[in-house]
Parts: structure tokens; sequence; C-alpha cells
């Protein structure tokens, strides 16, 4: 059963995602950074700015919402996961390593996206009498489209972000955590599937408050440790930089020396292979982080905005990238056992980059390594996308059913988390993918249709 569905789902994301996806993403963010004048630039500052200059791990603890940092660190929780270490292997084993180009463009353009969906989730965010925030694409959506259509469409976007984050993707993260623990420590995966269940029952039982508390510690931590941990690797191989740059812009629109097929087929698979795992890893354009952003305590749209961009640009730009250079460095310049392709070659996307920090850290530090970085990484994706997931289960069942949806979607989430520990790796990849295509759709679709809305912003903000 689980090859048929195998099949069914790699079918239906080989169209999503090598023709209507790659189109919409790069689309929407063309489209905003024309419109804005490329705010990825001009307010890049301005973001980094806001970002830093407060930076605190012990920031406000509120029941109902979280100061700026602390929603752009839900945020980056959500981006940087298994996308960044699995998701960037997949790409570069599949697409070669010019898919990394083609996951930098749509990173280029999806700051810009983003600021769109940071500033319309502030825009039209609910906040009720006791201070409870509600925000996040299906108001956006349904400020786009109104009537039965709007309804239709916000309704049609709740059910495949919960089945995609909360449900399908938290399978993905349990999954990675539990092959790579297995495979460095030998720790069989169903124990680390029912140690996950214990402590994210725990946090999610706690709300936003607790989630708040725990992201704003995790992502700065884990970040600094992933990063150092790169760094010593790209020092070591410091003479060959030159050359991984190379083949990443070389393989960008050359890739069928390096994966075969004809020039056409090479090319789509390196775009679409760039375009997907972009996607999965920066969340741009999906409709997933602006549920964290809509949270943010802050009163002015344009400031979210502008944070949110710092999110994308530390994911794609500094996180991936520099997981992507150890990989390239290591395996695919000359000498590497992939530097003829990775045919032939006995290596997965779940252990691709252990194998690559292991050629100078040692094959079974750099396994643990990588292993202890991604458990932190994915369980802290784990979090954010549960409350992403709630927040739309919520909103499918109403205010009145709001205790009795949340205790049984908790349940159902803590099932699949533990189950994703057990399942096919490449099942759970496709099925999570196949649900993030289909969000991209009407989420996309509103950013179009409200773009006089986030161009009023900017103009405001302009004139204070």
């Amino acid at each position: 059963m689980q090859e048929s569905l195998l099949k069914i789902a790699a079918t239906i994301n080989t169209y999503l995602s090598d023709y209507v996806l790659i189109f919409l993403l790069i689309g929407v963010g063309l489209f905003y950074s024309i419109k804005t004048r490329f705010i990825q630039i001009r307010c890049f500052g301005e973001g980094f700015k806001k970002t830093f200059a407060d930076l605190s791990l012990n920031g406000k603890k509120s029941k109902h919402s979280m100061s700026s940092f602390q929603a752009l660190s839900t945020a980056v929780a959500a981006q940087v996961g298994t996308g960044n270490i699995v998701g960037a292997s997949g790409a570069i084993l599949t697409g070669g390593p010019g898919a990394i180009f083609w996951m930098w463009v749509i990173a280029f353009f999806g700051m810009a996206t983003i600021y769109a969906e940071a500033t319309l989730a502030i825009e039209t965010r609910e906040i009720g009498k006791d201070g409870a925030i509600k925000g996040g694409p299906v108001y956006y959506i349904q400020k786009a489209f109104s009537g039965k259509f709007g309804k239709f469409l916000a309704s049609f976007f709740a059910v495949a972000i919960t089945l995609a984050l909360g449900f399908m993707g938290c399978m993905v993260q349990s999954n990675s955590i539990g092959s790579t623990m297995n495979s460095a420590f030998g720790i069989p995966t169903w124990v680390m599937g029912i140690v996950l269940v214990v402590i994210c029952g725990a946090i999610f039982l706690g709300g936003v408050k607790s989630l708040a508390a725990a992201t704003e510690k995790i992502v700065p931590i884990m970040a600094s440790v992933f990063i150092l941990g790169t760094l010593v690797v790209l020092v070591a191989r410091i003479s060959l930089i030159p050359q991984t740059f190379g083949l990443i812009f070389k393989y960008a629109f050359t890739p069928q020396a390096i994966i075969g097929g004809s020039f056409g087929y090479a090319l789509k698979t390196a775009v679409s292979q760039g375009a997907k795992r972009g996607l999965f890893s920066n969340e741009a354009g999906m409709g997933s982080t602006p549920h964290a952003h809509a949270l943010a305590d802050v009163k002015d749209p344009h400031e979210q905005g502008v944070v949110a961009m710092m999110g994308v640009f530390l994911d794609t730009f500094v996180v991936l990238t520099l997981n992507a250079l150890v990989i390239i460095s290591t395996l695919y310049t000359e000498g590497g056992i992939l530097a003829n392709g990775a045919e032939g070659v006995a290596i997965t996307k779940a252990t691709l980059s252990q194998t690559a920090f292991g050629t100078v850290f040692g094959a079974s530090l750099g396994a643990k390594f990588v292993a202890i970085c991604l458990l932190f990484f994915a369980f802290s994706t784990i979090l954010s996308w549960n409350l992403f997931g709630k927040i739309n289960a919520n909103f499918l069942f109403g205010k009145k059913n709001e205790k009795l949806c949340t205790t049984i979607y908790t349940c159902i989430a803590l099932i699949f988390i533990f189950l994703g520990t057990l399942a096919s790796n490449d099942l759970v990849w496709e099925l999570t993918d196949l649900f993030n295509n289909i969000m991209v759709i009407p989420n996309v679709l509103a950013l179009f249709a409200l773009s006089s809305v986030v161009l009023g912003i900017i103009k405001n903000a302009g004139k204070k």
C-alpha cells in the first residue's frame, strides 16, 4: 500500500513542482520585488537592525502574543529544520549542485513575498476582547475574496496546512530525527518517537507562552552551533571554496553533466528541485510563517514585514548555504565520492550531510554532530508547525468547539509524530510535498489580489 501511495503522490508532485509551483513562487516573488522596488534590498538594513538590535533569549511572556523577535524565532524555527539539512541534501542529490543556485533565486524573490505575507497577517488579524490574537492566511484570503469563494479558499487552505504541517510535516521532522539518531547513536527510532511525544506534548499544552519561550532560546543556540561546525569544515576545505561556488553556477545551467539525461530534462530537474526544496526550507509563499508574525506585538505591519525578511535570509542564505557548501566542497569537488554524480553511490539524502561532515570530523563524530543539530532543528520546527496547524484546525471548527478541537488535534498530532519515526522516508516526504504544494495556490492568489494593501502599507511607512 505504501508503494502505491508513494507513486500517486510522486506523480502529482511532479506536475505541481515542475510547472505550477515554479511559476507561482517565482511569479509572486518577482511581482512583489518589482512593485515594492526590491524591498528586500532597500529595507534589508532596517530589517537587520530591528531583528538584532534588542535580541534577547528571555523576552516577554504573554498568554496571547509574542515580541517581534519571538515571532521571528517561531517563524525561523519553522523554516530552519529538516529542509536545511535533509531537504537541501535531496535537492543536491537529485538536481546536482546547481539546485542550490535555484534555491537562492527562490529565496531572493521569496524575501519580498514573505514581506507581503507578514504585513497582511498583521493588517488582517483579529484581536478578541480577551486579547487573544487570530491571524494568518485564512484571514487575508477572506479579505481578498469575499463571499462563498473566499470562504472556500480559506477552508481549502486550512485543511491543506493542517494536514501538511500539523500532521504530515511533523512526520517528516520526526522521521529525520529518528533515522539520524539511529544511524549516529544506534537509538531505536521508536524510542525517539516516544521521547518526542512526551516533550512535544508538554510544550503543546503550554500554548503560545511556552512555545515562544522555547523557540526564542532554541533557535539562536542551534543556529550558532551548526554555523560554527560548518565553518570548521569550510576552513579545512578553504582551498576548494572557489571550485565549490564554480560547481554551483556551472551545474545551475548545465546540470546534465552531473545528473545525466538530456539538457532539457536535467535543467528542469535542477530548477524544480531548487523550487520544491526552497519552498520547504524558507516557506516563503507557502502561507505558514504568517501565523507566527500575526502574533507579534507590533502596531506597524511594515515593522514585522522587514523582520520577516530576515527569516528567509537566515534560513537560505546562511544556514542552508553553509550546509550546501560543506556537502559540495567535500563530496562533489575533485576526488569527492560524488564528483561524477550520485548514480551507483550508496548514499541517501538522510545521510549525505553526515557523510560530508564526516570527511573532516571523522565518520562517527560527523554523524553525531549532524544528528544532534538535526534533532534541535526538526524539534523546533515541530513546535512551530503544530501551532500553525492548530490555528487552522480551530478556524475550521469554530470558536465554540475550540477547546475540544485543540485537544483532539493535539492527540492526533502526537500520534503522527510517533508514526513518523516508523514510516518510509520517501513516502513521508512525498506526502508532505503534496500538501505543501497545494497550500501555495490559495495563498499566492490572495497575495496577488491584495497587492494594493501591501503597497499602501509601504507608502504609509515611508511617511513616518
